[in-house]
Parts: structure tokens; C-alpha cells; sequence
């Protein structure tokens, strides 16, 4: 039986090859990944102290949506922060939010997979940006990813939805596994669990995993 909600349904009849239709689906407020906050799991594994996460330096939140998580990234770890969207309106509806004196956050329209950042990133995120792609596309998502990140930066990966397999999409079918031939060599995970706080609609149906980018020449332990 499908989970799919009639966003969902909605979402895929209004998203095609052409990028430009993410507007549309934002003009027309069919955005059911967004949940006007920020995802638990994520602010759950970066205050639990278990992840010995950058407290300074940069974090890249691509496909950031409205901006709540990347607003809390920067606060909980008191990085800079970069967030990029494809859609003009949903980078927009970023910039509306309020953003605490003190924190370093810029959203702007980007392109991921024609963005290039010669510093570098200390830590980067993904929720639902991933499965938002075709799968086709994932190996260059995992290329771009190595290309952004620091050795011994973190990849935060908030796995969603992990629903029943379907050709169709978005969200495209994902499970945990399908990120290892993308990132490729080089990474260990230092956190994979099931998160024991969710959004309603997201219990039973996500996995958070954290990964960290070895120094070259670090064999995996």
C-alpha cells in the first residue's frame, strides 16, 4: 500500500525534467516535504553530543527549501552557512525567515551540480535533495559532494521517505545502501540509526546517517 499523500500525487504531476517547474510546485504551495520547521532527527543528533561535529567553518545545506535547517545548523554548531535552492520562490520564502543576531546564513539560487566553492565545506546536509533527483543522476550528486567536502568533514544524511519501491517520482525510491556507490571510497559512518524523534508523518519512515570524509590515505577502521 502506498504512503503517498495527495501532495505527493500532486508533486509528481507537476514536476518534469525542466527545473523551472520547482517554482511551480512552490507557487502553488505543493511542497510536502516542508513541515515549517526544522527536521527532528537533525537537531537531535547535532545537540546529542555523539558527533564531534565543526564548531566553526562552513556547512552547505543544498536543495535547502524554506531554510529551517540550515538556520539551525548555523545555531547549533555556530558555523557559516551556505544554503542553495534551484527554485527562485523557495529561496525567496528562505529569505523571509528571521534569522538570530549572530548567525552567519545566505541563501541563494544555485545549481548544485554546476556550483563549484574552492574552500570547501566543513559539513554538509541533505534531506530530501537526494531522492528529489532522478536516480540517474545520483552518482554526479556523489561526485559533487566529494568535490564540496573537507577530508574529515561530515555529511549529514536524513534518509525520507523510506517508502515502498516505485519507479516513479519525486521523491524517488531511496534506501540507505543506494548512497554508498555515489560517495564512492574514502567515507565511514559514524552514526546510522533510526531516529527516536520524528516529524508525525516521518515515524517509521526515515534513517538518519552521518558520515565522515577520511584524510587521504586513511584506511577505513
Amino acid at each position: 500500500m502506498s504512503n503517498l499523500s495527495p501532495a505527493m500525487v500532486k508533486l509528481r504531476g507537476i514536476i518534469t525534467d525542466d527545473m523551472n517547474t520547482w517554482d511551480q510546485a512552490w507557487e502553488q504551495n505543493v511542497t510536502p516535504w516542508e513541515t515549517g520547521k526544522s527536521q527532528p532527527p537533525l537537531l537531535e543528533v547535532l545537540r546529542s553530543g555523539e558527533v564531534p561535529f565543526p564548531r566553526s567553518g562552513r556547512a552547505f545545506v543544498p536543495g535547502c527549501g524554506s531554510g529551517h535547517d540550515a538556520i539551525s545548523i548555523s545555531a547549533e554548531l555556530g558555523v557559516e552557512t551556505l544554503a542553495g535552492d534551484i527554485s527562485a520562490v523557495a529561496v525567496k520564502e528562505a529569505n523571509k525567515l528571521i534569522v538570530p543576531e549572530g548567525l552567519k546564513v545566505r541563501f541563494e539560487v544555485q545549481d548544485f551540480f554546476a556550483f563549484e566553492d574552492s574552500q570547501k565545506f566543513d559539513l554538509i546536509y541533505d534531506y530530501t535533495f537526494f531522492v528529489a533527483i532522478p536516480p540517474s543522476m545520483r552518482m554526479d550528486w556523489g561526485k559533487q559532494i566529494n568535490a564540496l567536502i573537507k577530508p574529515g568533514g561530515y555529511l549529514i544524511t536524513l534518509v525520507f521517505p523510506l517508502d515502498p519501491e516505485s519507479d516513479a517520482g519525486p521523491p524517488f525510491f531511496v534506501r540507505p545502501e543506494h548512497y554508498l556507490a555515489p560517495l564512492g571510497e574514502g567515507w565511514e559512518k559514524v552514526v546510522d540509526r533510526i531516529p527516536t524523534v520524528s516529524s508525525p508523518t516521518h515515524v517509521d519512515r526515515e534513517r538518519i546517517i552521518v558520515w565522515r570524509k577520511l584524510e587521504p590515505g586513511v584506511l577505513k577502521t
